[in-house]
């Protein structure tokens, strides 16, 4: 073999031992015997290495957990997720989501505040810079640690990364990127947040046994991510279940159906009374309920003409009512007008709360960290302890 396959060679083994021990997260280190059964090299060659990933910061050994055993123990290895961060970020509307992870996906730290609707432009991006500064500033993120940052943003994201939104129109053909580029030296990724949802329900949430799924957003906006085979499907243009968009399919209007006259304590906002009156049975939250369902029936019928996912996850604001919501849904989806019999999927209530969309951001600059430690025709960089 010439110089260069052998390096290639060695990188692919490298490759393999490292993939395998940030899969088993920190709390399952693996002995030199076991790492060589799963990746197939031979004793020797995860000996070596093994402790080149140590030396240059990517693997650690963990603490005996034999003490009081007689003879030797077997010396066991874990991933060091704490070797670098990445920072997923929810901007929308009302509300800015932080989420700090390490490289293995334990989430450090987060954060929520709220944000005034009517902020422009301009000022919405000045905002988001040094609310996420603060944010690394309040966990001690140096900036040699961080290795991406991923935002989340109400509106199409083109394959170059270009933006363009209705929720705030001057982040219209607008590249955000490029403007957070010169705060944070870091790979730096604009995704749309209903794709990012999407891809949290299949890392952490309803959709992980499942490949093909439809994310609906509900609430006061109505839109999709599609995950086909697994992966996300953005479409050519980025746009693909941006149905909300399409005015005769009635998706964009549905959250006007929302409206509860009922009792409400002082305090309780509109979604949680409709939720606790609909859990109560009360008929009149129901009918609030089916009226929506109603609204939403067409569009998802269509969706599901197109795609014919094996799961539906309702997300987003309207979750709370998630439960209520499911069988008036099925009902009318069953019910929508169409020359076969449609088949209506399982539809699932997302769990992952507010932090949904932060969630698949982290999961996106996950995915990047993944890239660069499976590139097998670069070396692989060491980190800092």
């Amino acid at each position: 073999m010439r110089g260069h396959d052998l390096a290639a060679l060695r990188r692919l083994n490298t490759i393999a031992v490292l993939r395998f021990l940030r899969s088993q997260g920190p709390e399952r280190p693996q002995t030199l015997s076991q790492l060589a059964a799963a990746t197939g090299l031979s004793r020797p060659t995860v000996d070596q290495v093994v402790e080149e990933l140590t030396v240059q910061g990517w693997l650690a050994e963990a603490p005996d957990a034999t003490s009081g055993r007689s003879g030797r123990p077997a010396r066991r290895f874990r991933f060091r997720g704490e070797s670098g961060r990445v920072v997923g970020v929810d901007i929308g509307l009302h509300k800015v989501v932080l989420l700090l992870s390490d490289l293995a996906g334990q989430i450090h730290a987060s954060e929520r505040e709220d944000v005034d609707p009517q902020m422009g432009g301009a000022e919405r991006l000045a905002y988001l810079r040094s609310r996420i500064e603060r944010f690394l500033g309040d966990h001690k993120v140096r900036a040699d640690e961080l290795w991406a940052l991923s935002v989340g943003v109400p509106g199409i994201v083109g394959e170059s990364g270009r933006l363009t939104s209705v929720i705030v129109p001057e982040w219209s053909d607008f590249e955000l990127a490029r403007r957070l580029a010169d705060a944070f030296p870091c790979p730096i990724l604009v995704e749309n947040d209903v794709n990012l949802a999407t891809m949290a329900e299949h890392w952490r949430g309803a959709a992980q046994l499942v490949d093909d799924v439809a994310c609906l957003l509900i609430g006061h906006r109505s839109s999709c991510g599609i995950l086909l085979g697994g992966r996300l499907h953005r479409g050519h243009r980025g746009g693909a279940g941006e149905l909300g968009l399409h005015r005769q399919l009635g998706l964009a209007r549905a959250h006007e159906a929302l409206v509860w006259r009922g009792e409400r304590p002082e305090g309780e906002s509109e979604v949680a009374a409709l939720a606790r009156a609909s859990a109560a049975g009360d008929p009149d939250a129901l009918e609030v309920l089916d009226r929506y369902a109603t609204c939403l029936a067409p569009g998802i019928g269509a969706l599901l003409l197109a795609v014919d996912p094996e799961l539906i996850v309702l997300s987003g604001g309207m979750t709370p009512v998630g439960e209520a919501l499911v069988p008036l849904l099925t009902r009318h989806l069953r019910e929508v007008p169409v020359d076969v019999v449609m088949h209506v999927p399982r539809i699932a209530v997302s769990t992952l709360g507010e932090q949904g969309v932060a969630l698949g951001a982290v999961r996106k600059a996950l995915d990047t960290v993944e890239a660069v430690l499976s590139d097998a025709t670069a070396p692989l960089p060491s980190v800092t302890r």
